[in-house]
């Protein structure tokens, strides 16, 4: 598909050319539209949701895109992603049918359903592309408002290449900051928590983005009076406008069906936001959704005659034809002629991306066939096999589930016989070729990987002094500020004071208040920069000062980041690094310890836990030199303890995914992580007076959790397992469990039953009593430690109570 462009200076010929080629980009966009929606009703398509109504717009918006710019959109941007090049009509349908094959749907290799757009910016070795070649669309997620905190980070992005120094060698990634972050967004969803969050942390970094409200009065079947005082977003926002009392948002409005006007307004938009480093919001009003919402419903239910006459006459599409008459740039031949080849080329590439689709599957229907024909010779379910060889090659257009079903079925009528092992062989091998189409590159599986770091112990001199361990942290960070230009750190209270335990004292006065940054109470765009700034080749640490605070933006952490690397089947990343605190706070919004609900929701997120300082600066050393995002949580009460100062701050690394043995014992053994590894200490001591020896590992990591299988080997010397957190019964003990017991197979060298001991099932309450009642205490332990041997040497240790 041809890419639209923006030229300074064209004769009369060269400009009419150029719209036709837009219209001819709009019409195409259209029939895909309009013949998705029969896929999806035929069955060939599971779900629709099309960009048919904001065709115009948009190719207004690719006009004034350029190479190195970047999108971050919603599922309506079909005619944007046709326009600059990155979406042609087979690929449209492959992402609606769910094509596995990245070949075929770009986007997303099936994993997501049609409208959800991305490009590469790594290859397939994990790589980084030059992202200044190309234009740019960071991977869209389907949770309304969920673009925009990322958007920000993307925007601010070329703020930091335009401003800090010693980015020199990131020519790929940018050319001085001249990029812009374009965003759209529909009306109904600007009344999410997380776009006026976002607005407003973009008014204060004053960023270069752009972002487009595509506004057809409806949020799915509910009315813009529902959702938007004034029925306007562009009204309410008014007070973001620039003016010469401070600085703010340039906020433009534009007709969505006035193709010349809006080619204007995104040109003096993108102008602004590209030279000024200045946000823009462009509304752009008066738009339609000719099909509705989705294939789930019809417009037709919840608008009136009236506003349905209205649409048909200023359909955008419709528009552009009237003013491409009425300024003769075209006869109404020229355009039937445009839109009839259109309407060809949209059906041929249909049937194209449908027998790409369907051909892989057809051949594995086949070679199924073939193998139950064969073990069905000597069988004696013969019949029964035969039948559903039959029944299988019935078929036209198989999918994978129905032809996977079938070897399954027929397995279990061929235990014990010659035919077995054929067809178990065959299931094994499909499997193996099937499902990595659909569950691989949660993680990186480049060279950079996590699991690819090795372990650089820290070193001590001979007159290494004990510090406040918060002091090694600082010393640290200063040591990768130095080391990497790229990397930066922001967060509430992370820049003037140095973080509200001091583990970045001086560190903005040192480096910038661009690289060690104050923002505001905003947790899910603290998020959001570092996504966007991840993405494009920065290394953002974003501080969420205390670990309950987290829950502002588990969202997005969840849809978002988590999901980045599997979405794309590995073709963008973002190694973000959240840094947070927690463990042992006090009172029940500062319990410091919801594990469960985090590792249960970011799975493609490393959740790390270091015990003490000097293994979270190593964590943090580890995770620079790799691909992956991760989250650090430090122990709030462990900056004033002392730890030694380490000779090679910036070059030790602590493994990830390792366990690490604390306390060698021969009776039972305990996993636990962070800070009740302290309380667990504390109790081992008094066991051992009693005779008691317990064997302490610290987790270290719970994703990825123990990978050499450490604990099990502890098990299988002590037959006794504890899991200790202070997170609720049932949450990262219960994950813990499963993995020592299911995962390492623990269960075979047990003596005893396995268990648990955590928090209380409420939140903690506040005060020393409240955190001694609610978590697990010292006396906990040893008497849990101690019912678990008084079962097993009850005349050794007789019960205390």
């Amino acid at each position: 598909m041809s890419e639209t462009t923006s030229k300074t200076e064209i004769t009369f010929e060269d400009f009419k050319q150029e719209v036709l080629n837009d219209y001819k980009i709009a019409t195409i966009s259209r029939e895909c539209s309009l013949l998705g929606r029969k896929e999806v009703l035929t069955g060939k398509a599971k779900f629709g949701i099309f960009g048919d109504g904001k065709e115009v717009p948009q190719l207004a918006m690719a006009k004034a895109f350029q190479n190195g710019d970047f999108r971050s959109g919603y599922y309506r941007d079909q005619t944007f992603m046709m326009a600059i090049g990155h979406l042609s009509i087979q690929q449209f349908f492959a992402g609606l049918y769910g094509h596995t094959d990245l070949a075929h749907d770009p986007m997303s290799a099936g994993r997501q359903m049609g409208g959800h757009f991305t490009t590469h910016s790594i290859d397939e070795n994990g790589n980084w592309k030059n992202l200044t070649q190309q234009k740019n669309s960071s991977a869209d997620i389907s949770p309304t408002a969920g673009q925009m905190p990322r958007l920000l980070g993307l925007a601010q992005a070329s703020k930091i290449y335009r401003n800090v120094r010693g980015l020199e060698g990131f020519s790929n990634f940018s050319n001085q900051g001249n990029e812009v972050a374009w965003g759209t967004i529909g009306n109904a969803s600007t009344s999410e928590g997380l776009f006026f969050e976002t607005i407003n942390a973009a008014g204060v970094l004053q960023v270069p983005m752009v972002i487009s409200v595509w506004d057809d009065e409806y949020g799915i079947s509910v009315h813009a009076r529902h959702q938007t005082t004034k029925e306007s977003i562009s009204e309410i926002l008014k007070g973001f406008q620039r003016d010469e009392n401070g600085n703010g948002y340039e906020i433009l409005t534009v007709k969505g069906w006035d193709y010349p006007t809006l080619v204007a307004t995104y040109e003096k938009a993108a102008e602004i936001a590209r030279e000024e480093h200045v946000p823009v919001l462009i509304h752009v009003q008066e738009l339609t959704q000719p099909q509705g919402h989705s294939t789930s419903g019809s417009h037709e239910r919840y608008k009136n005659e009236e506003r349905l006459a209205w649409e048909t006459k200023f359909d955008c599409v419709a528009q552009m034809r009237t003013w491409l008459l009425t300024n003769d740039l075209a006869t109404a031949e020229e355009l039937e002629t445009i839109e009839s080849n259109s309407k060809k080329e949209v059906l041929e590439g249909k049937k194209s991306a449908w027998t790409a689709f369907v051909a892989p599957m057809k051949e594995e229907q086949l070679e199924l066939i073939s193998v139950l024909n064969s073990i069905a010779a000597s069988s004696t379910k013969k019949a029964f096999i035969e039948k559903e060889a039959a029944d299988l090659a019935s078929i036209k257009e198989p999918i994978r589930k129905e032809i996977i079903t079938v070897a399954r079925k027929v397995l279990r009528w061929v235990v014990n016989e010659n035919g077995q092992q054929e067809l178990a062989t065959w299931i094994t091998n499909y499997t193996h070729k099937i499902q990595p189409k659909f569950s691989s590159h949660l993680f990186s599986q480049s060279d950079k990987n996590v699991l690819k770091a090795t372990e650089t112990a820290p070193t001590y001199d001979d007159k290494a002094e004990e510090v406040d361990a918060r002091l090694v942290l600082r010393d640290n960070f200063d040591a990768i500020f130095s080391k990497y230009p790229e990397a930066l750190v922001f967060g509430e209270d992370a820049g003037n004071i140095g973080d509200v335990n001091q583990g970045l004292e001086g560190m903005q006065e040192k480096y910038g208040e661009l690289r060690v940054a104050d923002v505001g109470i905003r947790e899910a765009t603290i998020l959001g920069q570092g996504i966007g700034l991840a993405m494009r080749g920065l290394r953002p640490i974003a501080e969420i000062q205390y670990l309950d605070y987290l829950l502002y933006a588990i969202q997005i952490m969840s849809d978002d980041l988590a999901t980045l690397q599997y979405r794309t089947q590995g073709r963008q990343k973002a190694p973000l690094i959240i840094r947070t605190r927690g463990h042992r706070l006090e009172g029940i919004w500062h319990s410091g310890s919801p594990m469960g609900m985090i590792i249960n929701a970011i799975r493609g997120i490393h959740v790390l836990v270091p015990r003490n300082m000097t293994k979270a600066a190593g964590f943090y050393n580890t995770l620079l030199q790799t691909d992956e995002p991760a989250l650090v949580i430090e122990c709030l009460n462990g900056y004033r303890l002392k730890e030694k100062m380490p000779t090679n701050l910036g070059e030790f690394k602590t493994p990830i995914g390792v366990v690490e043995t604390i306390k060698t014992g021969s009776d039972i053994t305990i996993v636990s992580y962070g800070s009740t590894l302290r309380i667990i200490e504390q109790a081992a001591k008094d066991l051992q007076e009693v005779g008691i020896d317990v064997e302490i590992i610290d987790a270290q990591s719970l994703l990825p959790f123990d990978i050499n299988k450490d604990c099990v080997k502890s098990i299988m010397k002590t037959n006794r397992l504890l899991v200790i957190d202070e997170d609720v019964p049932g949450g990262a003990s219960a994950y813990l469990l499963q993995q020592i017991i299911d995962e390492q197979n623990g269960y075979q060298y047990l003596d005893s039953q396995p268990q648990t001991l955590t928090s209380k099932a409420h939140r903690p309450a506040y005060g020393t009593d409240g955190d001694y009642f609610s978590k697990p205490s010292a006396e906990d332990v040893f008497e849990k430690v101690y019912a678990i041997m008084h079962e097993a040497k009850p005349t050794q240790f007789p019960s205390l109570y």
